[in-house]
């Protein structure tokens, strides 16, 4: 054999060591999961909602069962769930290894980091046959600028209502959002500045639509619970009003409580 025979040959080798030595360690990565293989999830990588998740199962305790092969989830450092979707099989699910994929829909966190947790399809519902996978993945935030309205002592608070700023996350229904921190209140510090709410404690928003520029909202009875005045009456209506009329998108507001229109916020 000739020297560049010889070296074609140790190269032809030193390529297939690497191949040899590439396919172990994604079979180590694949022993690692146990069963289940998701594409492009990592730790410590930033996702956003919707959330598309793409893989395969390969066996274990991981199986298909009515065309799912189990579930995902967001869990934020309190527990609380802030999305879930099923792992719905894209291939026969009768038959290993199954392709699937997930449209993960999620509300935003306040946390840096949530949990991305996937599990097995159990329908036995036994702890024995539960498998699960975590990521540990960072929320794409985005937040925005909102107007809260207020009144102010040593002003006419029947008239005259002062906006302030607050950051919040940037969700779909951004009106509704907005309006929650209305009802939230004020801070100590902007309470120190003379800053006050017409507005209840305890009130919830039932519903809010907004179409063709008119947008609708419905409360609790806590809205009106002992109200009285034609002053504080208007201040109510107006902090709800002015509040929802930075939208551009909104031209109108009509305020009920509990489905009621005609009768309500009476002086």
């Amino acid at each position: 054999m000739t020297k560049r025979n010889q070296l074609i040959v140790g190269i032809i080798f030193l390529f297939v060591g690497f191949f040899l030595i590439g396919c172990y360690f994604n079979n180590q990565e694949k022993n690692i999961i146990g069963g289940i293989e998701i594409y492009d999830i990592k730790d410590g990588q930033t996702i956003k909602s919707p959330l598309l998740i793409k893989g395969i199962v390969t066996g274990g305790k991981w199986t298909g069962f009515e065309g799912q092969v189990g579930r995902v989830e967001v869990i934020d450092s309190n527990g609380e769930l802030l999305g879930v979707a099923p792992l719905m099989a894209t291939s026969d699910f009768m038959k290993l290894p199954i392709s699937f994929e997930a449209n993960l829909v999620f509300d935003s966190s306040n946390d840096d980091y949530v949990s991305l947790v996937f599990y097995n399809e159990n329908p036995s519902g036994l702890l024995g046959n539960l498998e699960m996978k975590s990521f540990l993945v960072k929320t794409l935030t985005e937040k925005t600028i909102i107007k809260l309205y207020f009144g102010k002592q040593g002003d006419n608070f029947c008239v005259n209502l002062y906006p302030i700023e607050r950051e919040i996350v940037k969700v779909e229904g951004i009106a509704r959002a907005t309006i929650e921190e209305l009802l939230k209140g004020l801070s100590a510090e902007e309470k120190e500045t003379g800053y006050f709410t017409s507005i209840n404690e305890g009130v919830k928003i039932n519903s809010l639509t907004i179409a063709d520029g008119i947008a609708k909202i419905d409360f609790n009875e806590a809205l009106e619970n002992l109200v009285g005045g034609s002053c504080r009456v208007g201040a109510i209506r107006q902090q709800i009003i002015q509040t929802l009329m930075q939208f551009s998108s909104i031209k109108e507001v009509i305020i009920s409580i509990e489905g009621r229109t005609e009768d309500i916020l009476q002086p």
